[in-house]
């Protein structure tokens, strides 16, 4: 697991600190290591990084109701939380039914996202 010492800003954006793009596929029961890849991205965030998350496939549970404890962990360290519209319209969950730190997105966020200079992509 990545902490603020490991997570070190870097270069690529306009100030000095890397962009991070990180795709949760994953759900939270998925294993004993499945909620480490959202704790990397808090990491990420408060060694003074940009970090968005997309919420994809199964990740997208992580984000129902209102009291999700990782997403308002993610939201605190000032991660843009993101949920794949598709993967959370498969599950028949709408935004009503998701925490209020997260937005619904399209693939076509993800897409313009990866393609900026400077963004770094991970996928877990």
């Amino acid at each position: 697991m990545m902490d603020a010492r490991t997570a070190a800003p870097g270069a690529g954006t306009r100030t000095g600190a890397a962009s991070y793009f990180l795709i949760e596929s994953k759900g939270n029961w998925a294993g004993p290591n499945a909620g480490t890849f959202l704790l990397d991205a808090v990491a990420l965030a408060e060694a003074g990084h940009r970090v968005r998350v997309l919420l994809v496939e199964d990740g997208v549970l992580t984000a129902v109701g209102t009291d999700a404890p990782e997403i308002r962990r993610l939201a605190g360290a000032g991660v843009e939380i993101l949920v794949d519209d598709f993967s959370a319209a498969q599950r028949a969950l709408s935004a009503t039914t998701l925490s209020p730190h997260v937005r619904l997105a399209g693939m076509d966020v993800a897409a313009a996202a990866l393609t900026e200079d400077g963004c770094r992509g991970v996928w877990h």
